[in-house]
């Protein structure tokens, strides 16, 4: 396995003829991916054609082959082809796909496919914009797929002292931390998994993380109350335009702040961005406008 740095294959510049990404995932008509893409790329001045692609959950590998064949510049990978996509390029992984096993981003460098995964990256970077605790935090994860993994690194790298995973499959989350190559975090404890009937604690979570899929289906993960710290937070890893369930689960327990993803989006977003185009948009003006439309799509139901 070759390691591949994170830093952008190629550089773009303006062109009549748009350079071609997409968003590939199924369920994916609700991304707003698309969006967050042509703003960088009117910030850059790149032209772009970015779409979404919704493959059938047993064609993942063919539909990323026929994109790059036709010319495609980048993938954007998600539910539930994470995994899939690390298989995939595995013989070309950045490191911080190496630690994740999963990746999000996809391109072609020298005739061969690469994988990264920058949603932990944009994870901490929303969390640390949020002024949300990191360093020294108790934090609680709620899922253990291919979010997970790709967050769980850049988690541990901020320093939190005790990360926590439960899983409905507690096999699941288990596997994940006996298979993380830091074996320090664990043999300390400082790395921990369970059920999530365990994911209680009796001096409560600093910082509480929904990393399962279970707000795609508009439900809160069936774990118990009395979760949160003093001051403890929630951060949904997916987002909607009203509150998710997570978001209202954990109102109802206390939660001092609740957040959804939107703002992890956009951060990963801006680092596939770079990797595909050799240029770091600007993230703030995109996350403003991005939430206006999804709080005037809310106001439309209205």
């Amino acid at each position: 396995m070759t390691t591949t740095s994170s830093t952008p294959a190629t550089v773009s510049s303006a062109t009549n003829h748009p350079t071609r990404c997409a968003v590939l995932g199924n369920p994916v008509s609700h991304s707003r991916s698309p969006a967050i893409h042509q703003q960088f790329a009117l910030q850059t001045k790149i032209a772009l054609l970015y779409e979404r692609i919704a493959p059938a959950v047993d064609q993942f590998e063919p539909t990323v082959t026929a994109f790059f064949k036709a010319g495609g510049r980048g993938l954007n990978v998600t539910v539930p082809f994470k995994l899939e996509a690390w298989q995939l390029a595995r013989a070309n992984l950045s490191v911080r796909a190496q630690l994740a096993q999963a990746v999000n981003t996809l391109w072609l460098e020298g005739g061969a496919l690469h994988g990264c995964n920058t949603d932990g990256i944009g994870l901490v970077t929303d969390l640390q914009r949020l002024a949300l605790p990191l360093k020294d935090a108790r934090i609680l994860m709620i899922g253990a797929g291919g979010a997970a993994r790709g967050v769980l690194g850049p988690l541990l790298e901020a320093g939190c002292a005790h990360l926590h995973i439960v899983n409905r499959t507690p096999a699941r989350a288990h596997a994940l931390v006996n298979q993380w190559p830091d074996l320090h975090a664990v043999q300390t404890k400082r790395l921990t998994a369970g059920s999530l009937s365990e994911a209680a604690s009796t001096r409560g979570w600093d910082l509480v993380l929904n990393a399962s899929a279970s707000s795609l289906s508009e439900a809160a993960p069936e774990v118990p109350s009395g979760l949160y710290a003093a001051g403890g937070c929630a951060y949904d890893l997916m987002y909607a335009a009203r509150p998710t369930a997570f978001m209202v689960q954990a109102q109802a327990d206390q939660a001092q702040h609740t957040h959804d993803g939107l703002g992890m989006l956009v951060e990963q977003a801006a680092e596939s961005f770079y990797l595909w185009h050799g240029v770091r948009p600007e993230t703030a003006p995109v996350l403003r406008l991005i939430r206006a439309e999804l709080d005037a799509s809310r106001e439309a139901l209205h």
